[in-house]
C-alpha cells in the first residue's frame, strides 16, 4: 500500500470546528501540529453527524481477530472500495468526516524527500472523506473505534509531490451528502474526487516534522 497524507494538523480551537462542521465539541484536545497514525483524532461519523468524536487513526475492521498484530491501514483507495468486501461493507455503512486544517507531504527528490505543508487558499478546517469502524473486545464487551482516511488521484498542485492525494470534501453540502444515510454507495463513490487545485496551497517546511515526537507551531515554520 502506497501511504499517502501519513501525517495531517487539527491545530483550529475546538469551539470553531464545533461551529464550522455544525456539531457539538469533543472532549478539547490540545492543539495537534502533527497527527500521526494510532493517535486519537476528531472525526464526525455517519452514525452521529451532530458530534465531534475523538477516535483512533488506523483502521481495525470488526472481523479482525488480533487487531496487536493486525494491519492496521490509515488510507483506503478510493478506486477500489467497492472491490474489497471489508471495505465495500464500510462505504455502504460507516462513513466520517475527519476533520483538519492542512497535511504533510514528502517529495522524493535528488536530494532527498523533502516535506510539504499543504492546505486550502482560505486557511480554513477542512474534511477529509473516511471510514470507520468498531471492533468489540470480548473479553471486556469495550468497543474501540478506528478511522481510515480515502485517497484519490492527485490534482495538478499534489502531482508535483506524490502520486496520490487525501479526499477533501468541497464543503458543507458534500460533507452532508458524504455522511448521509439515505445515497447510495454509487451516490457516496461519485464524491470522492481530487479537490480543485486553485483552491489550495503549500509551502516547504523543515524536516522537524518527520518525528511524530515534535507536535508543536515550530512544524509548521517554512525552510
Amino acid at each position: 500500500m502506497i501511504i499517502v497524507c501519513g501525517r495531517y494538523t487539527v491545530i483550529s480551537p475546538a469551539p470553531a470546528l464545533a461551529k464550522r462542521f455544525s456539531a457539538k465539541e469533543a472532549p478539547t484536545p490540545p492543539p495537534n501540529f502533527n497527527a500521526a497514525p494510532s493517535q486519537a483524532l476528531p472525526i464526525i461519523t455517519n452514525a452521529a453527524p451532530q458530534q465531534i468524536q475523538l477516535v483512533r487513526w488506523g483502521l481495525v475492521p470488526s472481523w479482525s481477530r488480533d487487531p496487536a498484530s493486525g494491519p492496521k491501514p490509515i488510507n483506503a483507495r478510493a478506486e477500489t472500495l467497492a472491490e474489497k468486501p471489508s471495505f465495500r461493507q464500510l462505504l455502504a455503512r460507516r462513513r466520517c468526516l475527519v476533520l483538519a486544517d492542512s497535511f504533510y507531504e514528502w517529495q522524493a527528490t535528488e536530494r532527498g524527500k523533502i516535506p510539504h505543508r499543504i492546505l486550502l487558499q482560505s486557511e480554513e478546517p477542512f474534511a477529509f472523506a473516511g471510514l470507520w469502524d468498531e471492533w468489540l473486545d470480548r473479553a471486556t464487551g469495550e468497543l474501540h473505534p478506528t478511522f481510515t482516511i480515502i485517497t484519490t488521484e492527485p490534482n495538478e498542485l499534489m502531482a508535483t509531490l506524490h502520486n496520490r492525494m487525501p479526499v477533501i470534501l468541497p464543503g458543507p453540502d458534500a460533507e452532508r451528502a458524504w455522511l448521509a444515510n439515505d445515497l447510495a454507495p454509487a451516490a457516496h463513490q461519485q464524491l470522492l474526487v481530487p479537490y480543485a487545485t486553485d483552491l489550495m496551497k503549500e509551502y516547504v517546511i523543515t524536516t522537524r516534522v518527520n518525528s511524530p515526537a515534535h507536535n508543536d507551531a515550530e512544524v509548521l515554520a517554512a525552510a
